[in-house]
């Protein structure tokens, strides 16, 4: 006899931003999908003590807000041992190349704009709590643009490199450019079991936590250019 079949827990989040009306907001819309909101701050240090009391599995932080801004609650909450596995999605009006860097390189495992659609918001949240990586295209973009070499870089900067095939090294180059994994099984020609399988084993052999990491990686060795997205 099977075991009956249990839907997975939705995700708990914690809202941080320093208005309460952009927190309210937010969990009208995270209510209404039946994702509850454990928590909401005001600031970078409410946000901190927020996540190590609730654990939660997500948490939509802002970046410009007093005490402490959401990129150094950012890097402290995933420092700390008892918030493993929490995620984290920049939320921010501010469109802005140094920001999105510096989130990234935080840790932050998504970035979107202030103006998403409340389904997409939606979709952030439970995107990231399953381990993937969320960057709206914009933002894709000018993370390319801006920070991919402007000369060619050995792609021995970083030595695991090495380590990958060529189809990992493949599959790598296409997540710098965004790719869900729906969007790199179609391009290969591949299921999205296999995909999932190769961009697991890429983080394995590299040592990265997520997928924002990897893509990070891409750009900083050369592997990601603004022409071609891969090379």
């Amino acid at each position: 006899m099977t075991e009956p079949y249990q839907a997975e827990p939705p995700p708990s989040v914690v809202i941080a931003d320093d208005q309460a009306l952009v927190r309210g907001g937010f969990k009208m819309i995270l209510g209404a999908a039946g994702i509850p909101v454990v928590a909401e701050a005001a600031d970078g240090q409410q946000a901190v003590a927020a996540v190590l009391k609730h654990r939660p599995d997500v948490v939509l932080m802002d970046i410009r807000m007093p005490e402490m801004d959401g990129l150094e609650a950012t890097r402290r909450i995933l420092a700390a041992p008892a918030a493993a596995g929490c995620r984290i999605v920049i939320l921010t009006t501010f469109d802005l190349d140094q920001y999105v860097y510096a989130a990234l390189s935080a840790g932050a495992s998504g970035f979107l704009l202030k103006d998403v659609s409340p389904e997409q918001l939606v979709a952030a949240v439970r995107l990231v709590r399953t381990g993937d990586a969320l960057l709206a295209p914009s933002i894709t973009r000018r993370l390319v643009e801006r920070f991919a070499p402007r000369e060619t870089t050995s792609l021995l900067v970083h030595g695991e490199l090495s380590e990958l095939t060529p189809r990992e090294l493949e599959v790598l180059g296409l997540l710098a450019r965004g790719l869900s994994n729906a969007e790199l099984a179609a391009h290969l020609t591949l299921s999205e079991a296999t995909v999932k399988t190769h961009v697991a084993r890429i983080l394995a052999k590299l040592r990265l936590r997520d997928r924002v990491q990897a893509v990070v990686l891409a750009y900083e060795t050369g592997l990601a250019s603004p022409s071609s997205g891969s090379r």
